[in-house]
C-alpha cells in the first residue's frame, strides 16, 4: 500500500514536514508496512519557506536586511534542494510581525528588505525566485523593493530620492530611472504566490481593503490610495507597463503591481507553485490512498487552500483523499463537493487551544489512527448487501 501524506503546516505550532511525521507514526500503528511519501505542502503563505525546503532538500540562508520602519532585523529565506531556485516570504523582511501594533505606519513602511532578499538570492545564482506576498506592514507598491535592486527614482525637481520610500512618499515620485537596476532582474524568472484578485488602487484595493490592519486611519487610507494611483500613473508613463487595475496588484500593498512592473513577475496561485515544486503529481501516482490536512478545516478549505490542492492532484490519479485538520467548522462538510473524501479532526473533543498545541502531536497519531481503522472497517464490508 503507498500512501500520500501531503499537509499544510498547523499554524504557530507545527510544519508541514512535522505534521505529515505525526500522521505517518499514527497510520502505521494499523499499517506498519505501508510505503509512506511525506510531501510538506503550502499555499504561498506563512509556512511555504519550511515547507518547500523540507520537500526538496534544500537549506535555509539567513541575512541582516532593512525592516519595514528601516532597522536592521534578521530575515532567511529559502534554496530548494536543486540550488536554482529562491523561496521568499516577504513577511521576513516586510511584515508586520516585525512591527509592535503601536508603531503600524504604512506612511513610511518600505518594502526595501524585501527587494535586498530577493537581490541576495540573485547574486547567488538563482534562476528562479518564488515570492509569498501575505503579512505585509507596507503599503508601498513596491517601490521600496525596486530601490534595493537598482531601480532610481527622482522627485519633481530631479532630485535622486534616497532615503527608502515608504507609501506616503510615492506622490513626490516623478520619474523613474531603471538603468542602474540589477540586471539579474532580466535573467530571474520571478513568481508570485498570490491568491487574491484586489486592484491597486480604489475601494478593492490595497489601501481601502488592507490599509486599517496595517495601522492607517481613513484619513491616512484615503491618502496611500492617491499615492499608489500618481504612482501607477508615473509607472504607465516611464515603464509602458499598466498596471493600477490587473488582478493581485493590489496584494502585500501594493507589491504585486511593483513586482509586476519592475520584475515582470507573474502571479500564480500559491498552491499550484508549491504542487509543481514538490512533485505532488509524480509522487501521487500509484498511490492508494492520500492524506491532507490543515490547522483548521471549514468551507474555505475547498478554495485555494492545500487540502484543495492536494485533492485536485489526487483526483488525476483516482486516489481518495482525507483531510485532517486540528478542528473542524460546522461548515466543514461543504469540502466533500470539491474533491476531499474523508474527514478528521485532531482534536477529540472542545478544548482551549492551548491545550490543543500541548497536545498536538499525540491527537495526530490519534487521528490518523482513527482513519486508518475506518478504511480498514469498510474494506471488510460487504460489497453488496447482505
Amino acid at each position: 500500500m503507498k500512501i500520500v501524506i501531503a499537509p499544510d503546516s498547523f499554524k504557530e505550532n507545527l510544519t508541514s514536514l512535522e505534521v505529515a511525521s505525526e500522521i505517518e507514526s499514527g497510520l502505521k500503528r494499523v499499517w506498519p508496512d505501508a510505503d509512506y511519501i511525506k510531501v510538506p505542502m503550502a499555499d504561498g503563505g506563512e509556512g511555504t519557506v519550511q515547507s518547500l525546503v523540507d520537500a526538496t532538500g534544500g537549506e535555509i540562508v539567513k541575512c541582516e536586511v532593512m525592516g519595514p520602519l528601516g532597522d536592521k532585523v534578521q530575515a532567511s529565506y529559502g534554496l530548494l534542494g536543486d540550488a536554482g531556485v529562491a523561496v521568499i516570504e516577504m513577511a521576513e523582511a516586510s511584515g508586520l510581525p516585525l512591527v509592535p501594533k503601536d508603531q503600524r505606519d504604512p506612511l513610511r513602511a518600505t518594502t526595501f528588505g524585501t527587494g535586498e532578499l530577493v537581490a541576495d538570492a540573485i547574486d547567488r545564482g538563482v534562476k528562479e525566485i518564488i515570492i509569498g506576498i501575505g503579512g505585509s506592514a507596507t503599503n508601498d507598491a513596491g517601490a521600496g523593493f525596486a530601490q534595493a535592486l537598482g531601480v532610481r527614482f527622482h522627485n519633481a525637481r530631479g532630485m535622486l530620492i534616497t532615503d527608502p520610500l515608504g507609501g506616503g512618499r510615492l506622490a513626490e515620485v516623478a520619474a523613474i530611472d531603471m538603468k542602474q537596476a540589477n540586471p539579474g532582474i532580466n535573467l530571474v524568472r520571478i513568481s508570485v504566490a498570490c491568491d487574491v484578485t484586489n486592484p491597486l488602487c480604489g475601494e478593492k484595493g490595497a489601501s481601502h481593503v488592507y490599509g486599517r490592519q496595517k495601522g492607517a486611519t481613513p484619513e491616512m487610507i484615503e491618502q496611500l490610495d492617491e499615492n499608489l494611483a500618481h504612482f501607477a500613473r508615473v509607472i504607465s508613463r516611464d515603464l509602458s507597463v499598466d498596471i493600477a487595475d490587473e488582478p493581485g496588484a493590489g496584494a502585500g500593498g501594493g507589491i504585486g503591481a511593483g513586482l509586476m512592473a519592475f520584475a515582470n513577475a507573474s502571479l500564480e496561485r500559491g498552491v499550484e507553485l508549491v504542487i509543481a515544486h514538490t512533485g505532488l503529481d509524480k509522487h501521487m501516482k500509484g498511490a492508494d490512498l492520500a492524506i491532507t490536512g490543515e490547522g483548521r478545516v471549514d468551507v474555505q478549505t475547498a478554495f485555494g487552500k492545500t487540502p484543495s490542492g492536494v485533492a485536485a492532484v489526487a483526483r488525476k490519479s483516482g486516489v481518495p483523499v482525507v483531510a485532517i485538520g486540528g478542528g473542524l467548522a460546522d461548515d466543514a462538510a461543504g469540502v466533500f463537493a470539491h474533491g476531499i473524501d474523508g474527514l478528521e479532526s485532531a482534536t477529540p473533543n472542545a478544548m482551549p487551544l492551548d491545550d490543543a498545541i500541548e497536545k498536538s502531536r499525540q491527537y495526530l497519531q490519534d487521528a490518523a489512527e482513527r482513519v486508518a481503522r475506518l478504511i480498514v472497517i469498510g474494506q471488510r464490508m460487504p460489497r453488496t448487501p447482505r
